[in-house]
């Protein structure tokens, strides 16, 4: 997937929500595709420190905690990292983290902070564009 831009917007924040873009955005990056992914409203909790490791299920969904583990699904937090590790552009919402009052520090090292605009100017030349 070379000469391949991938752009994703994350807005929910529930753990099938993670597993979506994280997903989506680990294969695609390691198939050589660029990654970016614009995160706002509860999407953030995606990549807040503490959030992103005790994100829910839907509710009625519990019982695919039980398959995440026995399928050895990794955690968000794993999938975090692999992410970053493979280059994903991990872009918070400035103008949400200024609405729920949320600095920088609260989300997990190496992320980028921008608005609408910063993910327009982003996502302008993607191949895929998809929303989570």
């Amino acid at each position: 997937m070379a000469n391949t831009k991938v752009a994703i917007i994350a807005a929910n924040g529930t753990l099938f929500d993670a597993y979506k873009v994280f997903n989506i955005a680990t294969a695609a990056a390691a198939s050589d595709a660029e990654v970016g992914i614009f995160f706002t409203f509860e999407g953030l909790n995606l990549i807040h420190k503490e959030a992103h490791k005790q994100l829910p299920l839907p509710k009625g969904k519990e019982h695919f905690a039980e398959g995440f583990s026995k399928a050895n699904v990794p955690s968000i937090e794993k999938l975090v990292g692999i992410a970053q590790e493979l280059g994903v552009k991990l872009i918070a919402c400035q103008m949400t983290m200024d609405v729920m009052n949320l600095a920088k520090d609260a989300f997990v090292d190496g992320i980028e902070v921008g608005g609408a605009a910063t993910f327009i100017d982003y996502a302008k030349d993607a191949n895929i564009s998809l929303s989570f």
